[in-house]
């Protein structure tokens, strides 16, 4: 007997992996999105496409040119600038509770995402040392024991994936990764935020030179 997919699975399988083509790169800012055609490569309805794109609109990925032309969205300077800040906001206080609040398994799990970034590093294996500084990252905030700055960070992590992606400096990563982890460990929570804060001014100078072919002043 064949089974029929719910509507709302379609619709995350189809919205997860346009949202993975944006930030990967396979679409690029200014390649359109039409219905009719993404129908045909899932092979579902024009129903969730149309719910997928739509998300991807809220999410940020997506614009409307006109009411029926939606295309991949080109990330402006204040797009960058503002994500940025509200990303330094919230990380750096969430290191400093994090210094805090560690466990024993919270660092363990730091170690081991840190020993496979270094592993990918090694390897320039630049996807996987994107995701693995994604769930680092996310680790640190969910380490924080604040709800709230989970909810607020989930919805910007997919923007922050697809500014960052080109982003090459990895064995800098790695090392800012590592200090801030030695910094978590010792529960000092003011050497946290300070680590923090450093590190995502520099990754910001970093996207920004990667994205706009210039420096920044943070």
């Amino acid at each position: 007997m064949t089974t029929v997919e719910p509507l709302g699975a379609v619709r995350e399988r189809v919205l997860g992996t346009l949202r993975q083509d944006i930030i990967g790169g396979r679409l690029r800012p200014g390649d359109r999105l039409v219905e009719r055609e993404l129908a045909d490569r899932f092979g579902v309805s024009r129903v969730p496409v149309r719910e997928a794109i739509r998300a991807l609109l809220a999410e940020g990925f997506v614009t409307f040119e006109t009411p029926r032309r939606a295309v991949v969205r080109t990330l402006t300077r204040t797009d960058v600038t503002e994500l940025f800040e509200l990303r330094e906001a919230l990380e750096v206080y969430a290191a400093g509770l994090a210094a805090e609040r560690a466990t024993r398994d919270d660092l363990a799990h730091l170690e081991e995402l840190l020993d496979l970034a270094a592993r990918a590093t090694r390897g320039d294996d630049a996807e996987t040392i994107t995701d693995i500084n994604t769930r680092f990252h996310d680790r640190l905030l969910a380490m924080a024991g604040n709800g709230l700055l989970s909810t607020v960070m989930q919805p910007v992590d997919g923007r922050l994936r697809w500014m960052t992606r080109r982003n090459e400096e990895w064995p800098q990563q790695l090392a800012e990764h590592r200090e801030l982890y030695d910094a978590v460990a010792a529960g000092d929570p003011e050497r946290a935020r300070a680590v923090a804060l450093a590190h995502v001014r520099t990754n910001y100078r970093s996207t920004v030179s990667h994205l706009f072919g210039d420096d920044a002043e943070h």
